[in-house]
């Protein structure tokens, strides 16, 4: 763009909403009318627009994009700008692409910023309709000095879908605070294959597991008034040898009954008021072009009434990657009659090209007056076009700036909008705890964190051992921007694993070495690594990824991975550790689950974390000393070996170990995985009824007892394996789970009514069925760990559902007496 967002610190005052040309009294008009419906007011402002006008409110500008070094976006070097910013503006403006997460900027200078930018857009356009700013928010709002929060892998690993609604709703507040209006989150992609660069931003490998934890993301954004964005639809996750961006070879079934399914659950029932389109084509049709699922799907059988907006630069890769069409207003027209609403990050098709493609005749304006009606009702739902709406954004008028001009400087601004809170780091310490997962355990965690119980000497050993970075995903903004900007403070505090340690164990001595880089191949500090953890009385070996983007790192987008063997010499450096008579615990700090070699069973403990966010290393060094219990489960399978992938636990017969094959996928840890420090008791099942119609459901009960010394969390998990089908079916799969959270000697009675809709996969005529038959009910600690396995039977005919069918089991749970 050629000019940028005002950051002068002029003074201002908020813009009125009567615009200062054109020959209506604008100011006045029926769509600032908020007595009407939003559909009202977007359909008489549609009667009174121009097509520029109209196609104006179809894209977003990314200002300041060009001037950062360094892609965030694919291809992004491809796509210089081409339409100078003031130019758009007399006709209006759809959305402000990433306002506080293209370059560092203090939170209430950003917002300064973002008011002015608004008050130009407003005064400039003949309707006074301001932009719609969004953000990513995929591991917390993603700009300078606000709260890193774990990535989606640690929210599935908590199985806690009423934490992550809360975290959420935090994450919200702080964009709304500032003036944002959508986050480009979460993201629903079930995991296909583990060397996929962007398994971090993933929830896991499980669709059901998926769809319960991102819908409860989706209520927390959404309560909190910011519009949430499911992505990527569909099957992005899917794509051949885990490559990012890259084809995907599915068939129909795999689509609908694995990669779906998570996407129907939140749009059913979370409220979410937007979709992003997946870049990738699946079977020959690209995402962006595909009206069967962005219309016919997505709307016509789910009935979401929301956007659909481009994932950055799709629709040019209609054109440039996908070769389907021949030219950017071709590209245009595919995509509106598709079903995408909305250009992001910023224009390309959806200007010029599709004007003149209008004007020759090869898109209709219906198409244009369809998406534009969709993003005005949008726009009127959250205010923007009501006559009252106000453009200085909470977090000003907070500070006691009604206009926003802070006596005409932004230096008087800065520093007086925190969007790192306590309350969030309390948070963010929650999901960080519950979303570490003990692997294994020979008894030597947890460590006794006072005088005489901790270990004299810990020696903190690994390339993530004094990496303040090391818990933070590619998505958090000092890893996807920071890192641009070289001499710029993280703006949030990062202590590393060494640092947390030192201050859990405070009468041990803590000494460390880095032994390796993360990815490089010099084996020369092995050798100093080792002697320093013979001389010490227990290792910790801080292992893993370094997050980036496109080959920057060995984790995020653009970062696959060849096999699953930890990247570079570390797996060399975890030999030689264990090859020393000092007890290792392996403390993993990765965005993807790894191959450990000997270490699964030779390892004292191993702790898996997936990029825990800011708090991550003090939860990490909590769950050493015991202070805090470990929680989390597995929200994908360890592999026992690099190479055997892709593999997931869902996989049918042919899918698993087999004698006729020299790879055995079978994990050392398999999803649903998971210790504690105490001990439970699963017991006294009751099967009230294990015979049901294809309309019924199931009615079961167990008791799970802590009979331990410590508090301690047990999930149990239900999975259905259906032995006979008509079409091959995983050998099992999770259809709910309960989190119990229970003091030592206290029990609680889990009754479970499951519907027989739950039994439902897609046929052989590609409708979603139910047949009768014998089932068996797994409940477990985890994919690997059946406690009982129950034999039921749903009898009557076949039965076809749609996608009103139940999605969930009933589960009530009530805490025994210690008489019971």
């Amino acid at each position: 763009m050629t000019t940028n967002m005002d950051n002068t610190g002029a003074p201002t005052t908020a813009a009125p909403r009567t615009p200062s040309s054109g020959t209506a009294d604008h100011g006045t008009g029926p769509w600032h009318d908020s007595a009407r419906t939003p559909e009202d007011r977007a359909d008489a402002l549609i009667a009174a627009m121009t097509l520029q006008e109209k196609v104006s409110q179809l894209f977003g500008v990314w200002v300041g994009a060009s001037d950062e070094g360094g892609e965030v976006a694919p291809f992004q070097h491809d796509m210089g700008e081409t339409v100078a910013f003031d130019d758009l503006l007399p006709h209006g403006l759809g959305q402000l692409t990433r306002p506080f997460g293209t370059a560092p900027v203090d939170p209430a200078v950003g917002a300064l910023s973002l008011l002015r930018t608004q008050q130009r857009i407003v005064r400039a356009n003949r309707f006074g309709i301001p932009a719609l700013a969004h953000e990513e928010c995929l591991a917390g709002f993603a700009t300078w000095g606000a709260t890193a929060y774990p990535v989606p892998l640690s929210w599935g690993a908590t199985f806690h879908p009423e934490l992550i609604h809360e975290m959420a709703a935090a994450i919200g507040r702080d964009m709304g605070s500032v003036g944002v209006h959508q986050g480009l989150a979460p993201v629903l992609d079930v995991v296909r294959d583990m060397r996929w660069g962007r398994v971090e931003e993933t929830i896991g490998e499980d669709p059901y597991l998926v769809g319960t934890i991102a819908t409860a993301y989706v209520r927390g954004l959404e309560s909190a008034g910011v519009v949430a964005t499911l992505k990527h639809f569909a099957g992005y996750s899917a794509s051949r040898a885990g490559r990012n961006l890259a084809p995907v070879a599915m068939g129909a079934r795999e689509r609908a009954d694995v990669i779906l399914p998570p996407f129907e659950m939140a749009v059913r029932e979370s409220g979410v008021r937007s979709v992003m389109h997946a870049y990738t084509d699946t079977d020959g049709i690209p995402s962006a072009a595909d009206g069967q699922l962005l219309t016919g799907l997505l709307r016509d059988a789910w009935g979401f009434e929301g956007t659909v907006v481009a994932d950055y630069f799709g629709i040019p890769f209609l054109k440039t990657l996908h070769g389907v069409v021949g030219s950017l207003g071709e590209a245009a027209g595919a995509a509106l009659d598709a079903g995408v609403d909305v250009e992001l990050p910023t224009v390309k098709a959806f200007g010029g090209p599709l004007t003149d493609a209008i004007a020759q005749g090869l898109v209709s304006e219906e198409l244009v007056d369809r998406a534009v009606r969709r993003v005005l009702v949008q726009k009127a739902q959250l205010g923007l076009l009501d006559a009252s709406w106000n453009p200085v954004p909470p977090a000003l008028r907070a500070a006691g700036q009604a206009d926003g001009s802070a006596g005409g400087t932004p230096e008087a601004l800065r520093g007086t909008v925190r969007l790192d809170t306590r309350e969030n780091r309390k948070l963010a310490r929650r999901v960080a705890e519950q979303a570490l997962v003990l692997l294994s355990n020979d008894g030597t965690l947890p460590l006794a964190a006072g005088p005489g119980g901790a270990p004299a000497r810990i020696a903190v050993i690994g390339p993530n051992a004094e990496n303040p970075t090391a818990v933070l995903g590619c998505y958090s903004f000092p890893v996807h921007v920071g890192n641009r900007h070289p001499g710029t403070p993280s703006g949030i505090e990062l202590p590393t694993l060494r640092a947390a340690c030192a201050a859990e164990f405070p009468h041990s001595e803590i000494v460390a070495a880095q032994g390796v880089d993360i990815d490089g191949t010099d084996t020369g500090g092995i050798g100093e690594a080792a002697e320093l953890a013979r001389g010490a009385d227990l290792v910790i070996v801080a292992l893993g990824d370094r997050a980036g983007l496109f080959g920057r790192g060995t984790s995020g987008e653009g970062c696959d991975a060849e096999n699953l063997a930890l990247p570079g010499v570390q797996q060399h450096l975890l030999d030689a550790l264990l090859d020393t008579p000092t007890p290792v615990v392996v403390a993993l700090l990765a965005g993807r689950p790894y191959a450990l070699g000997r270490a699964v069973h030779e390892a004292a403990a191993i702790v898996q974390s997936f990029f825990p966010g800011e708090e991550g290393t003090r939860a990490i060094a909590s769950l050493l000393s015991g202070r805090t219990a470990p929680s989390g489960r597995l929200p994908v399978s360890v592999p026992s070996g690099p190479g055997a992938q892709p593999s997931t636990y869902l996989a049918a017969r042919l899918g698993h170990s087999s004698e006729v094959s020299s790879i055995d996928p079978t994990p050392a840890f398999g999803f649903g995985h998971g210790l504690t420090y105490t001990d439970f008791e699963w017991s006294d099942l009751d099967v009230q009824c294990g015979r049901a119609s294809t309309e019924g459901e199931f009615a079961l009960s167990c008791t799970v007892r802590n009979t331990g010394v410590r508090e301690g969390v047990e999930v149990v998990q239900i999975y259905l394996h259906q032995p006979v089908a008509s079409v091959v079916q995983p050998v099992q799969r999770l259809v709910g789970y309960v989190r119990l959270d229970l003091a030592p000697g206290r029990a609680a009675r889990v009754n479970m009514a499951i519907p027989a809709d739950l039994a439902a996969f897609t046929g052989r005529e590609g409708h979603r069925i139910i047949e009768p038959g014998d089932l068996e009910l797994r409940l477990g600690t985890s994919s690997t760990d059946p406690r009982f396995t129950v034999p039921v039977t749903l009898t009557g005919r076949v039965r076809a559902v749609d996608h009103t069918r139940r999605l969930h089991m009933g589960v009530s749970t009530a805490l025994l007496t210690e008489a019971t």
